[in-house]
């Protein structure tokens, strides 16, 4: 079993390349759930996620054979990243497998940072399968993502530096994939402070871990599905799944809407950019996934800002219509002069804003005498949403709600 030796052993080696990364107390997300909430914002961390750490710690533990003839892993985009650049500071070379669909921001990132890049694969488990064949041919060393000692290691000293920064922390909120990153979390903060209470969040697209306690031995699941594509793991690893059994107090899962609101809250009013991976924690707490007192000192861990732009602003959007920021609609007009500005006319008295229009009168769908109109509005929450709905349907028009 890991211990904080090992913990604090990894300290020592990765202080020179990792960054210890800010504990912020968060006045608005205190303001929503009641609780003291303060954000440890790893995000901010070298490569822009907190996979440095294991990665580094990993390699400098290598005997100076195992450095000459390179290492090799497989990574969704952020452990690759965090590979790459601590192989290049010890002068080790390096070859990272990606899934085919892996952010080209990723890919890119990976490659800046030194790597080697091999594109292969749907998702993680098949990537990895690559990497250990590349393992294989070439004798060179896996550094596995999650289910690595000494790669736990390194990820458990941000839980040094959550209790040291964080004296009165009653409650550390952690995401899950392979489960490294919470089992180095887990033993570090349990070792200091066995009172602390120790979550585990997954998606519920990728729940391999909330699955495998339920039925008391670890489950693979048949495929994941999930925005969160850090933590989208089939399998959760065999040594990080003991630690959770042994010191991890509850796992829980969120959706993707729930992980979409939640990066939306974190740009707009906090001004703070992560990735689908690195909102699950705060989601978990703002939309109630696990029980908590009013007035607990609660510590989110946002783990990794690497997010594609293009998913970006798909994921804001998504944020946006939950949130009631943003609707799209379908009605049908009569295709007579002033038909378009009436309907307009009724959306600027609710004082919606329209950012499109799509006017179709070649539609198979509608009368010869009909014209098809599809808006993109800008609205101001949930209560206004129904207030336009309202008015439109008061004023005889049909309408269908598209997004």
């Amino acid at each position: 079993m890991l211990s904080l030796s090992d913990v604090t052993a990894a300290r020592d080696r990765i202080e020179d390349v990792a960054r210890r990364t800010p504990l912020d107390y968060s006045h608005t997300f205190s303001e929503m759930t009641g609780a003291e909430v303060y954000l440890k914002l790893e995000n901010f961390q070298r490569t822009g996620a907190f996979k440095i750490r294991g990665a580094m710690n990993c390699i400098a533990t290598l005997s100076e054979e195992q450095k000459a003839a390179g290492v090799v892993t497989a990574s969704a985009g952020n452990h690759a990243q965090g590979v790459a650049l601590a192989a290049t500071r010890a002068g080790v070379n390096s070859k990272i497998v990606m899934p085919e669909h892996a952010p080209i921001s990723k890919v890119k990132a990976t490659e800046r940072y030194g790597g080697e890049t091999v594109l292969h694969g749907a998702d993680y488990d098949e990537a990895q399968a690559k990497a250990h064949e590349i393992e294989r041919a070439e004798d060179r060393t896996y550094v596995h993502a999650f289910d690595d000692p000494s790669v736990m290691a390194g990820q458990g000293t941000i839980g040094l530096e959550i209790v040291e920064d964080c004296p009165e922390l009653d409650t550390v909120v952690v995401p899950i994939g392979g489960g490294g990153l919470i089992a180095g979390i887990a033993t570090a903060v349990k070792a200091r402070n066995p009172d602390v209470r120790v979550v585990g969040v997954q998606s519920d697209g990728a729940s391999s871990a909330a699955d495998s306690l339920q039925k008391g031995a670890i489950y693979e699941l048949d495929s994941v599905d999930t925005i969160a594509d850090g933590i989208a793991t089939r399998r959760v690893g065999e040594t990080p799944f003991e630690v959770i059994r042994e010191h991890v107090d509850e796992v829980v899962t969120v959706s993707d809407k729930e992980i979409a609101v939640t990066l939306t809250y974190l740009l707009e009013r906090s001004k703070t950019l992560v990735e689908g991976a690195g909102a699950v924690a705060l989601a978990a707490l703002l939309f109630e996934a696990f029980d908590y007192e009013e007035g607990e000192t609660v510590v989110p861990l946002l783990s990794g800002g690497n997010i594609d732009l293009n998913q970006l602003t798909t994921v804001v959007m998504r944020g946006l219509v939950e949130t009631g920021r943003y609707l799209k609609i379908r009605t049908v007009l009569k295709d007579r002069p002033g038909a378009l500005q009436e309907l307009v006319s009724v959306l600027a008295d609710t004082r919606a804003n329209i950012y499109a229009i799509q006017h179709d009168r070649t539609s198979r769908n509608i009368s010869m005498n009909e014209a098809d109109v599809e808006l993109d509005l800008e609205t101001r929450g949930h209560d206004h949403v129904e207030e336009l709905l309202a008015a439109l349907r008061e004023r005889g028009y049909e309408v269908d709600v598209l997004a």
